[in-house]
């Protein structure tokens, strides 16, 4: 860019003539005197053609500026100062134009002189164009600044603006948001499945256009694609809001009360459709509206807790995939599951209440849902504790005080007759027991344990047929009741029917084995057995097997004379029958044959008990010969005394039973004597 004050025919006349008169008088009408678009005042001591001065520097002095114009004089005198500039070559063009701007910027720079340059206010080189500044500076406008320093690029925006108003440009404005074009993306995304990036795209439409019912429609949409059906129903509900009537709005908000478990809600909202939709539309809210309104009245009615389990079932089909059950359907659940009353379905109760509980710890339902579940499984004392704690939650709430005071007599009813089987006042117990079952007859668990100590009272009052049936009942209340299988064994074998009695008793050990105490009752039953086989002393002198000493010599003489074969000469059988009295006598008038005859020892052969191969280390076999329970063989040997080693008869075991003195036993004629010739094995027998 070409300067004016550079190149005009007067400023090189002027010039010439400053140099030769050296009188620092510039003119008026020089352009670079004058205060216009092209630059600011120079200072009058120094010449248009001077080189240009260093950026850098603020000022030079008067002889070095001197020898700047000399030089530059010099250099131009080359050249026709009438020349036109485009005449110039580029070089000259180039060195012109950068001196003038180190003039330029040497003014800006310097300080002022002490003597101002005197401007003629109304003369100018040339008339300014429109819209130009003044020239004079007359205003106290900002002069505009130089063509050079203006760029083509923006400048860039800022927080903080120019601090005067001149320099400050006002913040860019947004770009204007498409919501359509964000729909439109969202569309993309929901056709390639990718539903959390069309939730997005559908968001950001919608914080474009909160207003737009389509959008949060869509967004409904790709959140029910997305298992997300809470947040699915409230767009919907929006959507519903921003555009009533809208027929496919409707339709998605049915779908998602029946995706919730919401049958009613979904059927009103369909019912509302106009024009009616079809009955496709509304088949699974009918479905699933007609699967829990059966299950409802299965539970009223008390039926079958499966039947209820079906219906629940059908119904959950209906439900979205992720999404919980009703919590009303999950108390149907568990109701159903105390209905069925096994250990399973009550274990299942359990798990139902305690979902529940973690949901909302203080939910008065679910509190007495476990402790019914806990009463039914017979820890009462628990059951207790959640009613109670039902009340503290709802005090009103008539189920739990049902309950609790249903538990707590049952309690004081078994209690009593608990205490009255112990102080053997049997047929009160029997009678406090009657009255129990009575409190809660839907309670298997509980009143098969009633029943069972009822059964124990009956059989001590010889009344065994009762006894059977109590076990009975007891056993279809819960047959896995091993005690109630027991107590039957027992009532059947003290009946006179031992054979079923050892069946029972077997029965049970191989249901499980390990259960305390059932060798030792099969090993009594069996020996029972054996002795009901046997001829029976007490029915033939027709007495008690409690009988006294004085009853049986009565019995005796009484039965004495009337079957002596002196008085029957006639009767061929009255010498047997004569016969069996006298062994009857014999061993029931003798305490220790009766003992024997009572406990079954007189049917053990001894020498069963050596036989096949002795005594193989202690009880465990005893070589092939009868199983002997180690207690009735310890009573057998009681006469003994303290036998020690003896004198031949064993291979030297060892009984530590006391003091010496042989009894009536055959092995007791060496009682006390000290270890004889035999071997001596301490500890033989585990007594």
């Amino acid at each position: 860019m070409v300067l004016p004050s550079l190149f005009t025919k007067q400023a090189s006349k002027k010039s010439k003539k400053q140099a030769t008169d050296g009188i620092p008088s510039p003119s008026p009408s020089s352009p670079s005197l004058s205060r216009s678009n092209t630059g600011p005042l120079h200072h009058p001591h120094i010449h248009a053609d001077s080189p240009p001065s260093s950026p850098d520097k603020r000022s030079y002095s008067r002889v070095k500026d001197r020898r700047s114009s000399s030089y530059s004089s010099r250099r131009s005198s080359k050249y026709d100062r009438d020349s036109h500039p485009l005449n110039l070559p580029p070089d000259e063009l180039r060195r012109l134009s950068s001196s003038a701007m180190s003039q330029l910027n040497g003014q800006q720079n310097q300080p002022s002189q002490s003597q101002p340059m005197d401007v003629d206010r109304e003369t100018t080189s040339s008339p300014a164009p429109n819209g130009a500044q003044p020239a004079n500076g007359d205003r106290d406008d900002r002069p505009a600044p130089p063509p050079h320093r203006y760029t083509t690029s923006p400048a860039p925006q800022s927080a903080n603006y120019a601090a005067t108003p001149e320099d400050a440009s006002p913040p860019a404005q947004a770009p204007t948001i498409d919501a359509e074009s964000y729909k439109a993306a969202g569309n993309k995304f929901f056709k390639i499945k990718d539903y959390p990036q069309a939730i997005k795209e559908y968001t950001k439409a919608i914080e474009a256009d909160p207003k737009n019912a389509t959008y949060y429609s869509n967004r409904a949409a790709a959140l029910m694609s997305a298992n997300r059906f809470a947040e699915a129903l409230e767009d919907c509900k929006t959507a519903d809001q921003l555009d009533p009537g809208n027929m496919k709005i409707l339709l998605r908000l049915g779908r998602l009360y029946t995706s919730l478990g919401r049958p009613d809600d979904a059927l009103a909202v369909l019912d509302s459709i106009d024009p009616p939709c079809s009955i496709k539309d509304k088949q699974p809210a009918l479905t699933m509206q007609r699967h829990i309104r059966q299950a409802e009245e299965l539970a009223a009615r008390g039926d079958a807790g499966s039947m209820i389990i079906y219906a629940l079932n059908e119904a959950e089909k209906g439900l979205g995939s992720g999404v919980e059950r009703p919590r009303k359907w999950m108390l149907l659940r568990g109701e159903a599951h105390l209905k069925m009353g096994n250990s399973n379905a009550l274990g299942e109760a359990q798990n139902v209440a305690m979902t529940l509980l973690r949901n909302n710890s203080q939910d008065p339902e679910a509190l007495v849902l476990r402790g019914r579940a806990l009463y039914a499984q017979g820890e009462n004392d628990k059951a207790i504790q959640h009613f109670r704690q039902a009340l503290n939650c709802d005090p009103d709430f008539k189920l739990a005080v049902k309950n609790l005071r249903m538990v707590q007599k049952l309690d004081r009813m078994k209690e009593a007759g608990n205490a009255a089987f112990k102080a053997g006042r049997y047929q009160e117990a029997i009678d406090t027991y009657t009255q129990a079952l009575e409190v809660d007859p839907a309670n298997k668990n509980t009143n098969s344990k009633i029943l069972q100590n009822r059964a124990i009272c009956n059989t001590k009052l010889s009344n065994f047929s009762n006894a059977i049936a109590d076990c009975d009942a007891a056993l279809a209340l819960d047959p896995s009741y091993t005690k109630a299988r027991k107590t039957r064994a027992k009532a059947l074998g003290e009946s006179g029917n031992w054979e079923e009695a050892v069946r029972e008793l077997k029965a049970i050990h191989e249901a499980n084995p390990s259960e305390p105490g059932i060798a030792k009752e099969i090993r009594n039953a069996e020996l029972e057995l054996k002795k009901s086989k046997r001829k029976d002393y007490y029915k033939v002198l027709g007495i008690s097997k409690d009988a006294s000493e004085q009853e049986i010599k009565k019995a005796y003489r009484k039965l004495a004379i009337v079957h002596h074969p002196d008085k029957n000469p006639d009767d061929e059988d009255a010498a047997e029958r004569f016969k069996e009295i006298q062994e009857a006598h014999e061993t029931l008038i003798d305490p220790q044959k009766r003992a024997r005859y009572d406990s079954g020892e007189d049917l053990i052969d001894p020498a069963d008990m050596f036989g096949g191969g002795g005594f193989g280390g202690g009880m465990g076999g005893m070589g092939g010969g009868v199983q002997i329970d180690p207690e009735m063989l310890f009573n057998m040997f009681g006469g003994m005394g303290g036998a020690r080693g003896g004198g031949g008869g064993g291979p030297g075991f060892s009984f530590n039973a006391g003091g010496g003195g042989g009894g009536g036993h055959p092995f007791g004629g060496m009682g006390g004597m000290p270890g004889g010739r035999g071997q001596q094995f301490q500890g033989g027998f585990p007594f």
